[in-house]
């Protein structure tokens, strides 16, 4: 655990509710005691930050084979196996990762794995001022704008309230990047039954905040994108392949699914 003056350790995090879901050490009791309750409130929940997990890193894949050399991860959240810059740079060695995130310890935690990284960087910075986000030196130091980016929303704009306008963030970004670059975003996504109503009133209570939007709420997030095959979907089937090191359901179906891995859905887009 970073030691971080900064960490408020009496309130939960996102982010380090996340880790805890993950698996990680780099949580507090506060946040485990909100993950408890998705474990053992809402059993089964816990599939979703797994599949949502599993997800990223096929888009990332995805991404690099694509000719993607340079990403932005917003609101990347703690460090975990199979980061962002590590999937990268697996097939392309200089692939250059800027993660952004509001949470201090992410910050720490982020400067101590990436102390040695010349082409990795985190900062940290508010999702919904991407203005000044753009103009960080040290964003601007790896990332080259003229050039193809991909700009990665996992499981980070279902955290902005209406009234905060995620799409515009998105088209925020959609505006400063190259043509070819590649969107990608995860989102939770409504079910009309019990189990979306009580993991949503649970983040509310507890964040303040986490909307549920539906299938055409959450295309509508990437404005005027092109939104690359299979659509969106749930992010357990997509691009799933057999050659993909992630847990994957080949050749499953929406019916095959739990209701918790149908309600965090993913896509990819391209600026023509």
């Amino acid at each position: 655990m970073v030691d971080d003056e900064h960490v408020n350790q009496a309130k939960p995090s996102i982010a380090r509710v996340y880790d805890y879901l993950l698996g990680g050490q780099d949580n507090y009791a506060v946040d485990r005691e909100v993950g408890d309750f998705f474990k053992n409130d809402l059993p089964g929940s816990v599939a979703i930050a797994f599949s949502n997990r599993h997800a990223l890193v096929r888009a990332v894949e995805e991404m690099t084979r694509l000719g993607i050399r340079q990403f932005l991860d917003m609101g990347s959240g703690l460090p975990t196996a199979d980061n962002v810059h590590q999937v990268a740079q697996r097939w392309i060695p200089d692939a250059r990762v800027v993660y952004i995130d509001n949470d201090p310890i992410v910050l720490a935690h982020g400067r101590a794995l990436l102390a040695d990284e010349q082409t990795t960087m985190v900062i940290q910075a508010d999702l919904h001022d991407p203005a000044d986000i753009r103009k960080r030196p040290e964003v601007l130091r790896l990332i080259d704008f003229e050039q193809p980016v991909g700009v990665i929303f996992s499981a980070t704009l279902h955290h902005l309230q209406d009234e905060e306008k995620p799409a515009e963030v998105v088209r925020f970004w959609n505006a400063e990047v190259a043509p070819g670059s590649m969107f990608y975003v995860s989102h939770f996504r409504s079910g009309d039954n019990a189990e979306t109503k009580a993991a949503e009133e649970m983040l509310q209570t507890t964040f303040g905040r986490g909307r549920w939007r539906t299938d055409d709420e959450i295309r509508g997030l990437f404005g005027d994108l092109e939104i690359l095959e299979p659509g969106l979907v749930p992010c357990g089937l997509w691009r799933t392949t057999a050659e993909s090191g992630a847990v994957t359901r080949i050749g499953a179906g929406v019916h095959d699914m739990t209701v918790w891995e149908q309600l965090i859905a993913c896509g990819m887009a391209r600026k023509r």
